[in-house]
């Protein structure tokens, strides 16, 4: 089936839930480029600021997993609708606050509404289209909307601070999700698992286990390794997420069964997810953060300059969907680390050259590990799939900014962007282990 055929049958199904992957992904480069303007009208501190974008990944990285089985137990099409609710109305209060602090805590709320739509969103596609073949025709489509979301982000963020002020960033929201939350009855079937209890106290430990997990490591990004208050975050949050193995080792309605992490395909894709965000957004922070500070480009040209990585993820996701996932996951790790490394000349050309290969290479890896990771698990489980594979992206990105980010800083870029290429390398190397040796695991009867 051809990628026209799967828009003319789901088109409007597909239209819905990629515009709000879009919206959800735009949400985090168009405010990036505003910070400037916030801390100077607000008054925020240097170390306050990072908050406006801490706040938002807090919530939105640690309740992804409980969000996305939430989705199977209480309705997919439901929970999409009170994220993008949620979403809206954080948006406007965003776009109205009169102080940093009520700035941030409209942005976590807007992270939470973030995390109950994602995984619904992912598991409401899949429904759509069972096939598999248009099924990942239809994650290719996804996958481009979320470049297309990050590439207009660096530009509609500095034209709306510049022609608008930065409240419209926020403000602009608020109609996109009113016109979504009012055709969502009109396009979607709701779609969930089997009526269960809801673990509630695997939901509590695996939501502060990561919640703590991504502050650890944004402390440990923003100071260094030696902060106490980063180190405590996370071996509380190590504490908590081993807490969370044990209890769901009793439960009767697990959130996240323990064979399901041994079906094939499954952990393997949710690794690749979590090494293709930490290789390439730490390369990219680099890269802009070079870009503005040694080469004198404005945060708007910087953007700009990055809008092939975009085209490319666009691009690279439509091949991505004609491949086998086994494939397709290793051979775009490499891409990506040959994009890291070129890099590494620190030249325009060097630049465009990298963001055309990593690009191609993220999107043909992502489609192929979300494709891979949502097949590996049922029809009923498809949010909690959904869930772990988000929630595997943005523990990614936070791992692979502390990480990389804090050893370029003494070392320089080039450190960092050979590190971003090591991590993509050895993740494909993983990928090509012999499969006979990883058994198949099966849900008890």
């Amino acid at each position: 089936m051809s990628i026209s055929e799967v828009t003319t049958r789901g088109g409007p199904v597909l239209a819905l839930l990629c515009s709000a992957q879009f919206l959800l992904v735009l949400d985090v480069t168009i405010v990036a480029v505003t910070l400037p303007t916030v801390r100077s009208d607000l008054g925020f501190t240097p170390a306050g600021l990072q908050w406006v974008i801490s706040a938002y990944t807090l919530a939105f990285g640690g309740l992804l997993v409980a969000a996305g089985r939430a989705g199977d137990v209480f309705g997919r099409r439901r929970l999409f609708g009170l994220g993008l609710a949620l979403f809206g109305a954080a948006s406007l209060s965003c776009g109205l606050a009169t102080s940093g602090a009520v700035l941030v805590a409209s942005r976590a709320a807007q992270g939470v509404g973030a995390a109950l739509a994602a995984p619904a969103a992912l598991a409401l596609l899949t429904a759509a289209f069972p096939e598999v073949g248009e099924r990942r025709r239809a994650v290719a489509w996804w996958t481009a909307a979320a470049a297309g979301g990050g590439a207009a982000g660096w530009v509609l963020g500095g034209v709306l601070t510049e022609v608008l002020g930065w409240r419209a960033v926020f403000l602009v929201n608020v109609p996109l999700c009113v016109a979504a939350v009012a055709l969502i009855p009109r396009v979607l079937v709701e779609s969930r698992g089997p009526r269960t209890a809801l673990d509630l106290a695997g939901a509590a430990s695996v939501t502060a286990g990561l919640s703590l997990v991504v502050l650890g490591l944004t402390l440990v990004e923003s100071r260094a390794w030696t902060d106490l208050r980063a180190l405590g975050a996370l071996c509380a949050g190590g504490a908590l997420l081993a807490a969370f193995v044990a209890v769901e080792r009793r439960a009767p309605h697990p959130i996240l069964p323990p064979w399901a992490l041994g079906r094939p395909g499954f952990l393997p894709a949710a690794v690749t997810a979590a090494a293709l965000t930490g290789s390439t957004s730490s390369a990219m922070f680099l890269a802009l953060l070079y870009q503005q500070n040694e080469m004198g480009r404005s945060a708007l040209e910087a953007g700009l300059w990055s809008a092939p990585l975009n085209l490319a993820v666009i691009a690279g996701s439509f091949l991505g969907a004609r491949g086998r996932p086994p494939l397709v996951m290793p051979a775009g790790l490499v891409t990506v680390a040959a994009g890291a490394l070129a890099l590494v000349t620190l030249s325009s050309a060097g630049f465009a050259a990298s963001f055309v290969l990593m690009g191609a290479g993220l999107g043909a890896a992502s489609v192929a590990s979300t494709a891979s990771g949502t097949e590996a698990l049922s029809e009923h489980e498809q949010g909690i799939a959904s869930g772990v594979l988000n929630a595997a992206a943005q523990i990614g990105t936070a791992v692979g900014l502390a990480v990389i980010v804090t050893l370029a800083a003494p070392l320089g870029p080039r450190t960092g962007f050979v590190a971003a290429a090591g991590l993509a390398l050895v993740t494909a190397v993983t990928r090509w282990w012999p499969r006979s040796r990883r058994r198949p695991t099966t849900p008890p009867p």
